[in-house]
Parts: structure tokens; C-alpha cells; sequence
């Protein structure tokens, strides 16, 4: 796991007896391991993100002349490095990405990440309560004020998120789903199926293991992680077709491998998307574009939206929603004539 680092080996225990108080002791120990306790309920995912995010945050902090080498926390975890923190350092850290062209999302959740760590100064006693409550009074965008901004400053791009999905066509998807007979074309083949017709996360495809399919019964079971939930979907035909024509040469247990017989990383599978995509001439295909064309078609073809909530693995009925106001022909019972 890329954790961040934190060395339970530094947390000194008192002997019985010493002049503490148990309750101050315990207060001592929950905020010198807190940060243990933090990244054992975290993904993979989620601590790598974390990690560029202040990595993103601690090189604006040097830019602006921070008097702590802040730095030195990625290697030491050293929370008295946090001391200087204000929240208008953090004000100003959300105003240099605006500045710079990052996406409205992206800055959001690097102000999410830096309050969650601000949060662990707190407990480990270096960041003070006050100017905590400050911090958390910072605020990011909304979607209305991220559309005003974006209008108003110069077109750039940071980063790898775009700010727009790539769009699909049933011939692009048709097209994605037929690859060459070969062991890398089936490979393909049953990837781009479980992404276009399954609505899968590209994490939840790095995640698919052998056993999780069954041909028989013609259903995928895997985990979601974003919202914690074990699904069922019952294969398509061309799911079903591609998978019978796949799993023959899939050796080891995951369903998709990379280096050494470990899963294939989400990374890697980007990659390939990109690069099928460019092959049918669409430019910056990812995974979550797929996943995108999936809800939009089910939309369109009268999925109800309770059932591509479900289907999706949303926990809410917000982002089908979205889908179905997309899809939806606003003059549908507009009568003229």
C-alpha cells in the first residue's frame, strides 16, 4: 500500500506510574497513531491520490516561502511541520490553482485532502484547534461557480482529468468491442466489453479475478469499491461471447494481468483505452468515457433511474440524474402544431 509515512515504532509508551494522567495518555497515544487508524481505511487509490495532492500543495508552500521545510513530511511524517499552517495559506493555495489552470474538481479535492490532514496535525497536537476551525471555513467550488470561472480565464489543462467526456457512438463502441483474433485483440475485446456494456470503473476491471465469472450461469460478480458493495450483472451477449473467446488463455488469477502476474494496474488500462481509441480515431479515450457512453445509452434506451442507480453502483440517485437530464429531449411535449 503507498501510504504516507507514519512510524508506529515512534510512539513512545510511559511507564505505569509516570506523572500522566490516563486520560491524557490515552489522548497522547490516539493523536500519535492517528494517522495509522486514517490510512488503514483508505484504497490504494485514494493514499497515491493523497500523496500527489499534497506533494501539489507542499510545492506551493515552498513557493510563497513556508518557514517549515514541509517537504521533509512525505520521507519523516513529522506532524510539527504542519505548525505554520493558516487557513489563509490554504485560501491562497486554492487561488494558485485557480490561477493555474487545474480543474475545478481537482482543486476540490486537494482542499479535501490538506483539511484531512490538517485534521491529523490537530490530533497530533501541532496544528491548534482555532486555527483548524478556520481551515475548515475554506471553501472550494461549486458546479455554477466552476462554469463562471472556467469562462473567464485562459483555456489551459493541468493534468490528466479532462474536462470533458469523450464522446461515443454505438458504431465507436461496436467498433471497440470487435478486436483481432489474437491473444492481445481477445484480451481487448472482453476489456472494452465490460467497460461499454457493464458500466464497470476502471478500478473495479483492474480488481476482476477468474473466479468472479461464471459462464455457466453467464454473470460477473465484483467488488466496488467507491461504494463498498458487491454486484451481479448478467453478462451480454457480446460480454459473454468475448469472455468464452478470453478466459482460455488467461493464466494465474486475475482476470486481466500485467507485470509479473499481478493485476493489471488502472495505469495501464487508461493506456490501452487511449490507445484502442486513437485506433478509431477518438482522442483521449478513458475508461470513465466508457463507463459514461453505458449510463447515457441506458438513459436514452428508458432505463428507469432507480434501476441504473442500482446497475451503477451510485448510492444516490444524484449522478443517474445527471444522465437522464444529458440524454433527455427538453421539447418532448412541447406541441406547435
Amino acid at each position: 500500500m503507498d501510504e504516507l509515512p507514519i512510524r508506529a515504532q515512534s510512539v513512545e509508551i510511559l511507564p505505569f506510574g509516570a506523572p500522566e494522567s490516563v486520560g491524557d495518555f490515552a489522548n497522547r497515544i490516539a493523536g500519535e497513531t492517528a494517522h495509522i487508524r486514517y490510512s488503514s481505511t483508505k484504497a490504494e487509490n485514494t493514499l497515491r491520490r493523497q500523496k500527489a495532492d499534497l506533494k501539489l500543495f507542499f510545492r506551493f508552500l515552498e513557493s510563497v516561502q513556508y518557514e517549515q521545510p514541509i517537504s521533509h513530511f512525505l520521507d519523516s511524517g513529522d506532524w510539527s511541520l504542519w505548525s505554520g499552517v493558516t487557513h489563509g495559506l490554504v485560501e491562497a493555495f486554492v487561488e494558485w490553482q485557480t490561477r493555474r489552470g487545474y480543474s475545478i474538481g481537482s482543486i476540490n479535492v486537494r482542499l479535501a485532502t490538506i483539511k484531512a490532514y490538517c485534521n491529523l496535525a490537530v490530533k497530533a497536537g501541532k496544528l491548534s484547534q482555532q486555527e483548524y476551525a478556520s481551515i475548515k471555513l475554506v471553501k472550494g467550488y461549486s458546479h455554477k461557480e466552476g462554469v463562471h470561472i472556467d469562462r473567464r480565464r485562459p483555456i489551459t489543462r493541468v493534468g490528466e482529468k479532462k474536462q470533458q467526456a469523450t464522446s461515443l457512438n454505438i458504431g465507436h463502441a461496436t467498433l471497440l468491442k470487435r478486436q483481432p483474433d489474437t491473444e492481445l485483440g481477445r484480451r481487448d475485446a472482453a476489456m472494452m466489453c465490460l467497460l461499454l456494456d457493464h458500466g464497470l470503473r476502471c478500478g473495479e476491471l483492474a480488481g476482476l479475478r477468474v473466479e468472479h465469472i461464471n459462464l455457466t450461469q453467464g454473470t460477473i460478480t465484483f467488488y466496488r469499491e467507491k461504494v463498498d458493495m458487491v454486484q451481479t450483472h448478467r453478462l451480454t451477449p457480446d460480454s459473454l461471447v468475448a469472455l468464452m473467446r478470453y478466459l482460455p488463455q488467461v493464466q494465474g488469477p486475475y482476470l486481466f494481468a500485467g507485470y509479473k502476474g499481478r493485476a493489471m494496474s488502472t495505469r495501464a488500462i487508461n493506456k490501452r483505452v487511449g490507445q484502442l481509441g486513437r485506433m478509431i480515431q477518438l482522442e483521449n479515450l478513458s475508461p470513465h468515457d466508457c463507463r459514461h457512453y453505458w449510463a447515457t445509452v441506458a438513459m436514452r434506451n428508458g432505463t428507469d433511474i432507480k434501476a441504473l442507480q442500482v446497475a451503477g453502483g451510485w448510492k444516490s440517485a444524484h449522478m443517474p440524474l445527471r444522465y437522464a437530464e444529458a440524454s433527455a429531449i427538453a421539447n418532448e411535449g412541447v406541441k406547435l402544431y
